[in-house]
């Protein structure tokens, strides 16, 4: 179990993640937190939304409809692979579920699929999935026939990593709508074990930071119109008998935007002032509390962008 991302950790996530964003409205804001729970969250539940066009589907995913008041996610994404977030918080979208697919999201011990499901809204058994599950409406016609293009199935597989890896979540913690309850069909068009290797695959390497048909940031990638970053050396790395060239590529970035608690400039040794300094750069990122340690995390990290050094 986890307590859901703000919105301003949302997007650093995403970002990093090389999900391109829009902000739609007032979606920070936007939720159905005074019907219910927020929290704690299992998972990420991935849909598809029975209409076509971003503009239409957007303001539908973000108004609802009578019987069903928005937002109906938290984000839309696109034929284009954009993310349109709409909501920050309990969102209609996942309604009631199997508890025991809940179970096994959590434990992320199931095989290739979550066990069955017999459940749904209103029947006896059903949890309610609106407080555990990170919703993604993917516009697309639903019928079977209706294309989902290379650019959006990226999308929906670099936003599903990017909320597991904010939340230490392997790829069995992303299902389909049709995993969760015995009266859905989404998504239609592609499967759902199939997203969740391709997710696994994401989740074992490092965030590029960039779509995949654009490699400029990729560790290692000699593009002229790109640096290439460092990836995260894990949390380990940052302890006083670390002195790394690494640390100065860090301490730099953190001076250039404005996050320097350094006295007389960053140096290779780990110390306090990188600590004071890149806790000032989590709170810029919207991170509180001990999520603002100091300690460098994954998603901070890469939003950072540090120059790879040898």
């Amino acid at each position: 179990m986890a307590t859901p991302l703000t919105a301003d950790q949302l997007l650093t996530a995403l970002r990093a993640e090389g999900v391109t964003v829009v902000e739609h409205r007032e979606w920070r804001t936007h939720n159905r937190n005074h019907v219910g729970a927020w929290g704690p969250v299992n998972g990420v539940m991935i849909h598809h939304t029975v209409s076509s066009g971003s503009a239409a589907s957007v303001e539908l995913c973000y108004d609802g409809y009578t019987d069903l008041p928005g937002p109906l996610c938290h984000g839309v994404i696109d034929k284009e692979g954009v993310v349109h977030l709409v909501g920050n918080g309990r969102a209609n979208h996942a309604g009631g579920g199997d508890p025991d697919v809940l179970k096994a999201v959590i434990a992320e011990n199931y095989g290739e699929r979550p066990p069955a499901t017999d459940e749904h809204q209103g029947s006896a058994g059903a949890v309610d999935g609106n407080t555990r599950f990170y919703g993604f409406e993917c516009v697309n016609l639903g019928n079977g026939t209706d294309p989902w293009p290379d650019a959006q199935l990226d999308a929906i597989e670099r936003a599903s990593a990017a909320i597991c890896r904010a939340h230490a979540w392997g790829a069995k913690s992303v299902i389909g709508h049709l995993e969760w309850s015995d009266h859905k069909s989404d998504p239609r068009g592609f499967t759902m074990p199939d997203l969740r290797g391709r997710i696994a695959a994401r989740l074992a390497a490092a965030p590029t930071g960039a779509p995949a048909a654009n490699p400029s940031q990729t560790p290692g990638s000699t593009s002229p119109d790109a640096p290439r970053l460092q990836p995260f050396p894990g949390g380990d790395f940052f302890t006083a008998s670390t002195s790394s060239p690494v640390i100065t590529a860090m301490g730099r970035r953190l001076v250039a935007e404005g996050c320097s608690a350094y006295g007389t400039g960053p140096g290779p040794r780990w110390t306090e002032a990188d600590r004071r300094s890149y806790a000032k750069w989590q709170r810029k990122l919207g991170f509180r509390g001990s999520d603002a340690d100091g300690v460098p995390g994954r998603a901070s990290w890469n939003a950072l962008k540090v120059p790879y050094v040898r």
